[in-house]
């Protein structure tokens, strides 16, 4: 059976397997890690991010240029709230997480995981901010932007990855180690896939 099918059976109830969801700022590697942690564990792969793109025909950064971060906020979490999560990892925009509705449905199907990237190292990642797509305040900047929404991936974040210094691949294993010490039933499911 493939592993996007795959259900498990609880008292004669039939139970979806529990997705793995990214967070993050911009640049923390979410789809490029999201797409190798797919391959990796024979799962399907979304970037809300490109759906977006591909439902508006604009790029984020257009949305926001023409309609304003809020309007891009608002496309993000109808996207978000009609996204299913089981089975299959999904690499959201780094402003999913000002969607608590969102949060809490993609949790409901799906164990959240925050690459947690410092400060200095996005900006080493990230050349220029302004073409991001950034959902942020009037006059703010990337630093108030990382504090705000720091607070925020800790708060949702059902597993953190330390990410700085590390290769895709190396962030792949570590959140395939932690979803097997969580022990939930997304890391059952990698257990089968480990090496």
């Amino acid at each position: 059976m493939h592993p996007q099918c795959f259900t498990l059976a609880y008292g004669g109830m039939t139970e979806q397997r529990r997705g793995i969801t990214l967070i993050g700022m911009p640049g923390c590697g979410k789809s490029t890690v999201g797409a190798l942690l797919a391959e990796r564990l024979g799962l399907g792969f979304l970037d809300t991010d490109a759906v977006i793109e591909a439902r508006s025909g604009r790029s984020l950064q257009r949305i926001v240029d023409e309609e304003g971060a809020a309007r891009l906020r608002a496309i993000e979490e109808d996207v978000l709230v009609h996204t299913d999560a089981h089975a299959r990892v999904v690499a959201t925009g780094g402003s999913a997480v000002y969607a608590d509705a969102a949060m809490r449905h993609l949790a409901s199907a799906s164990t959240i995981v925050y690459l947690e990237v410092g400060l200095e190292e996005l900006h080493r990642r990230v050349a220029d901010w302004a073409t991001r797509g950034l959902v942020r305040a009037p006059g703010q900047g990337v630093a108030e932007l990382f504090a705000e929404r720091t607070r925020l991936y800790r708060r949702h974040a059902g597993v953190r990855i330390p990410c700085d210094g590390l290769t895709p691949a190396d962030v792949v294993e570590r959140v395939v180690a932690a979803l097997l010490s969580r022990g939930d039933n997304a890391g059952e499911r990698t257990a089968a896939s480990t090496p």
